[in-house]
């Protein structure tokens, strides 16, 4: 059964002059356009495409891949703003609907919003910014520490709402957030704390003594380049350390004491030197 609104692999049925028709089972034949097949394909061959409705709510298929799939959510730009609703870009050349009921305020051409992509009652690729009904409510099979897939969705007074591996709420709060976050940015986190109402504490390191082992790589890396020396040390500003390393002063800190404490490097007033 062909999976609307994500990826398929199809088998070519036939051949024409403008494309060739895949194999879409109950939903019949699934014109894959000229400009998408591959070369030498023949009939036989299995490609993968993703398959959607064009401009006249046909299925079709295409090798391009568009900015979020069915089941996902995404960070997507208003391209125009209709009495039934709006039109979303989301890479493909037909727009992506989102319903004048699926909208949490008003919305104007240009403007970007966090939306998650479904099917309606017709089989019809649609978006909403009503989030919340497809966060999960079950509770999620996290451990602290774990590293997590986010999506920034949203920024509070405390700090920034995360969704975690596509499926729950997690927070970034803002006093531990030491880099420019912006909506749908992607990025690893990691899991801090579950607390016993089941929301998520959410942290951009490793938490704990460990997470300075992590940029103790790095810093012996940049040593090397430097022919052994950084004009850096246990007083150097955090600004500068986190352009440097990505990491707050602490865990420079804890992570130059352990190279020190195993005669890696020496500390001096001009920096540090690689032994």
């Amino acid at each position: 059964m062909v999976q609307i609104g994500k990826f398929n692999k199809l088998k070519v049925l036939k051949k024409m002059e403008f494309g060739v028709f895949l194999d879409g089972g109950d939903d019949g034949e699934i014109l894959l356009p000229r400009r998408y097949v591959p070369e030498n394909c023949e009939v036989g061959d299995e490609i993968e495409a993703f398959v959607h409705f064009d401009s006249e709510d046909r299925l079709v298929a295409a090798i391009e891949t568009p900015k979020a799939q069915v089941g996902e959510f995404a960070h997507l730009m208003v391209k125009s703003v209709e009495n039934v609703g709006a039109f979303l870009d989301w890479g493909l050349g037909k727009d992506l609907f989102l319903p004048f009921s699926e909208q949490t305020r008003a919305l104007r051409m240009g403007q970007s919003v966090v939306v998650y992509l479904y099917l309606d009652k017709s089989d019809r690729i649609s978006s909403s910014m009503r989030l919340d009904r497809y966060i999960s409510k079950e509770p999620g099979e996290y451990t602290e520490g774990q590293q997590v897939d986010l999506f920034i969705a949203a920024e509070t007074d405390m700090g920034f709402k995360a969704i975690i591996n596509g499926k729950h709420w997690g927070m970034l709060y803002a006093n531990e957030v030491f880099e420019r976050l912006v909506h749908g940015q992607k990025l690893k986190g990691f899991i801090k704390h579950i607390r016993p109402d089941g929301k998520i504490d959410l942290g951009l390191q490793k938490q704990g003594h460990k997470s300075s082992e992590d940029i103790g790589p790095l810093i012996l890396e940049r040593l090397r380049e430097e022919g052994g020396h950084l004009p850096i040390n246990d007083k150097t500003s955090a600004d500068l350390i986190y352009e440097m390393f990505g990491v707050s002063k602490k865990k420079y800190k804890m992570a130059l004491g352990d190279l020190y404490k195993k005669r890696v490097i020496t500390v001096k007033d001009d920096g540090i030197y690689l032994n």
